[in-house]
């Protein structure tokens, strides 16, 4: 037999064949992403709607709580009035800010189209130091852009703020109107007391760190925006209290939003005053408004409450922006902590938890005081 013919025999080696199972399970993963993804999409408004509503319901169930606990001699205030209260005054303050924030918009567009004109040359101006044919480059590039067309769809797209505001109320009404029988429904839901018990520490657990990060947010969001406000009128700018309400908002997105709030003030100081030293002073005030306020007073004042990776929240910036937008962008922080603590109390996803975790640790080193019930207190 020759060489050629044992050859021919030999059984060849075969690579080793895939598990189907797991093929097939990383496919479904894969479809069902996509479909939760198109539905975040398709139904962004409705979703963002809900989302506030819930994290404003749950910044004032605590409240509702303690309120109805506190007793004046034999006299106590009822779980009903108290919730009534409730959902009155947020009624009222969501409308009395929206309706703040709406005149702003129209304050900003009407200023706007008083300045189109000379936007584009104050502009390249900042970049003279590229050379005059960038300059002209850049004047030419600003001055082909149809400003009133954009400031009508920002106007447009502002007008749908009220609607987002009513339908959170209704939202909110309707979660203050089941809150007393969460307890009940999430147990006969689970089948399982303890294990109804071990979700609703892990809702109380998100519910309290958001509650800590938005309370911490906000106060130094309104200090930040105070300054600012202070600072533009110093300056004597048209548009100091629009200018105040925006670092309000902006410094509610992590990260970005303070950098972004810094230069429209600067450019806004250099569109109106033509200085550029007056620009570049308040550019720098601004700056130092911001990174005091929010890099040493906010986690300072925020503490070991979120304990979340800086790239993480980037991450999370990113994707919710690109899904929803800006309401993505102020809604990432809390929807990443509520993310993080669900992954840690399931085994197969801890390790997610970790990587968004600032130190590898998902949860405080201290053990986490007793949740108070979801059911309100009679």
């Amino acid at each position: 037999m020759t060489a050629d013919t044992r050859h021919s025999h030999e059984p060849t080696a075969h690579p080793p064949m895939r598990d189907p199972s797991r093929v097939q399970a990383i496919c479904l993963i894969i479809i069902a992403f996509s479909i939760v993804l198109f539905m975040l999409v398709e139904a962004r408004f409705l979703l963002i709607s809900l989302a506030t509503a819930i994290i404003v319901f749950s910044l004032t169930s605590d409240a509702i709580n303690f309120v109805a606990k506190i007793r004046i001699g034999k006299i106590g205030i009822p779980n009903w009035a108290a919730t009534i209260a409730a959902v009155l005054g947020i009624g009222l303050g969501l409308i009395v800010l929206t309706s703040i924030i709406l005149s702003q918009i129209n304050t900003v567009l009407i200023t706007t189209l008083s300045y189109s004109d000379r936007t584009p040359g104050a502009v390249s101006e900042l970049f003279a130091w590229l050379g005059e044919d960038a300059q002209s480059a850049i004047f030419s590039s600003l001055s082909s852009i149809n400003a009133s067309g954009y400031l009508s769809t920002v106007a447009g797209q502002a007008g749908n703020l009220m609607q987002g505001t009513v339908l959170v109320i209704l939202f909110v009404g309707f979660l203050f109107a089941e809150r007393i029988w969460f307890t009940t429904k999430l147990t006969n839901f689970v089948g399982d007391t303890a294990q109804a018990e071990r979700v609703g520490k892990i809702a109380q657990s998100i519910i309290r760190r958001v509650n800590r990060y938005l309370l911490v947010k906000t106060a130094v969001s309104v200090v930040t925006g105070v300054m600012v406000w202070g600072v533009a009128l110093a300056f004597d700018l048209d548009l100091a209290v629009a200018l105040g309400v925006m670092t309000f908002i902006l410094n509610y997105i992590p990260n970005v939003g303070s950098i972004v709030a810094t230069f429209v003030v600067a450019l806004v100081a250099h569109v109106q005053l033509g200085d550029p030293t007056s620009t570049f002073a308040l550019f720098m005030i601004c700056g130092s408004i911001q990174f005091i306020n929010g890099s040493v007073i906010d986690p300072m004042l925020m503490g070991r409450a979120l304990r979340l990776s800086s790239f993480g929240i980037i991450i999370s910036l990113a994707f919710w922006g690109a899904v929803w937008g800006i309401p993505g962008m102020f809604l990432s922080v809390p929807i990443m902590v509520g993310l993080m603590i669900i992954c840690s109390e399931i085994p197969a996803m801890r390790p997610l938890a970790i990587l968004l975790s600032r130190e590898g640790l998902p949860e405080p080193k201290t053990p986490t005081r007793k949740p108070v019930p979801l059911r309100a207190a009679e």
